[in-house]
């Protein structure tokens, strides 16, 4: 009996201490992936935008605790800093200068926080090392690249990119392969082997594969087909952030547990995007409307609209596979099942799965079935995502001894 009641005891003390409300890491992912909905932002500045994020979130609990090796910020918090606002004050400074356009929301979002948090020293003693983690990794981003400016040329021959109908936008990101990665020691680290000869047998084969089933009028696609080219037609953050957030509250972790996670997959997601769009202007192939045009089908249109950035890999792909390989490695199974519900543009859609590998499959299969990507594109993606998630795993935000 004596036991139980010094472990309880000290149960209560850690929670006085952390004062952290459960789910806050979970509920600044929100914020932030809401904004960038409300903002309109492309899946690729999202990404870049969610990896600084949580690695201000992870660094400034880091220095509150140290359980893990920091991202950038190795810091130190005064003793007794709220650990749930300086969850919120890292979420809120790096959003106000990446997406200040949102002020109001993260200003709004913030005073929520610090409203339910009563010790005004610990309150303080969180905003003072959530603001500190989020200045030294927003510093070390501002000249990653990403602001860059590079025109792409399109091609002419076989197999070249060119834009894609109906409405032919010029190719976008071309500067996207030369940010400086998160985890990754460069962009081209796991680029995937070259692309099929537009002129060989199984390219002919792949042409034919999307023009019956991923046109616009296929009769060869089914409902449930269909159906799942919409659900996974969404931004690869959005929805891959939404599944690590269901999981992470259906397993109950606590906060450490929860911004190493979010951090690691949205590090991997961001790497994504990075090696995944390196590749794409490297191998610089054609999209399958151009080439079901080139060979016969001067009407062809895909299903779904092709975002103007050359085919080879399914960068969609890359997100997918690099999620669940940090899923499954940070759970010690691919086994989870869970449930998720898609959001815009086909928003209120939910598909159950019993394994992260089984979502980031059919995520792959999706781009076939949407008639906007080759399946050689989704598997080399696959390969590609696969390899940069254990990476990232593997090398960032590693477990520290027991204190």
């Amino acid at each position: 009996m004596h036991y139980r009641i010094f472990v309880a005891f000290l149960f209560s003390l850690v929670l006085a201490a952390g004062q952290v409300k459960a789910g806050e890491v979970e509920h600044w992912n929100r914020v932030a992936t809401d904004a960038a909905v409300a903002q309109e932002l492309d899946p690729l500045n999202e990404s870049r935008i969610f990896a600084i994020v949580h690695a201000s979130i992870h660094d400034a609990l880091n220095a509150i605790d140290r359980r893990y090796d920091a991202y950038q910020a190795r810091i130190s918090a005064a003793p007794g800093a709220s650990a749930e606002v300086a969850i919120a004050a890292a979420a809120h400074a790096s959003l106000m200068e990446l997406m200040p356009a949102r002020k109001a929301a993260f200003e709004a979002a913030l005073a929520e926080t610090l409203a339910q948090v009563q010790d005004k020293q610990a309150a303080a003693g969180g905003v003072q090392v959530g603001r500190q983690a989020a200045a030294m990794n927003l510093a070390k981003r501002r000249a990653d690249g990403a602001s860059r400016d590079i025109k792409y040329i399109p091609g002419k021959k076989a197999g070249e990119y060119r834009p894609t109908p109906p409405d032919f936008p010029p190719a976008a990101f071309a500067q996207w392969g030369l940010i400086r990665p998160f985890v990754l020691t460069s962009a081209s680290q796991f680029r995937p082997v070259p692309p099929l000869d537009p002129k060989s047998a199984r390219a002919r084969a792949e042409i034919e594969e999307v023009r019956l089933i991923g046109g616009k009028t296929s009769s060869a696609r089914t409902a449930e087909q269909s159906e799942i080219s919409r659900y996974w037609y969404e931004s690869s953050p959005q929805g891959w952030n939404r599944i690590a957030r269901v999981v992470a509250a259906d397993r109950g972790l606590d906060e450490w547990e929860s911004a190493r996670l979010m951090a690691l997959v949205n590090f991997a997601m961001a790497d994504g995007f990075i090696g995944g769009f390196e590749a794409k202007y490297h191998y610089k192939y054609w999209r399958p409307a151009t080439a079901i045009r080139a060979n016969g089908d001067a009407e062809w249109l895909p299903d779904l609209w092709t975002p103007p950035v050359p085919d080879y890999p399914s960068t969609h792909t890359v997100l997918g596979a690099a999620a669940a390989a940090v899923l499954t490695r940070y759970f010690g199974t691919d086994y989870v099942s869970f449930a998720m519900t898609s959001g815009a543009p086909y928003a209120g859609i939910t598909r159950k799965f019993w394994s992260f590998s089984e979502a980031a499959r059919e995520n792959g299969a999706s781009r076939v079935l949407a008639g906007i990507h080759f399946a050689t594109a989704v598997q080399a993606g696959y390969d590609q995502g696969e390899r940069i998630g254990v990476f990232t795993y593997e090398r960032a935000l590693r477990p520290l001894p027991p204190h």
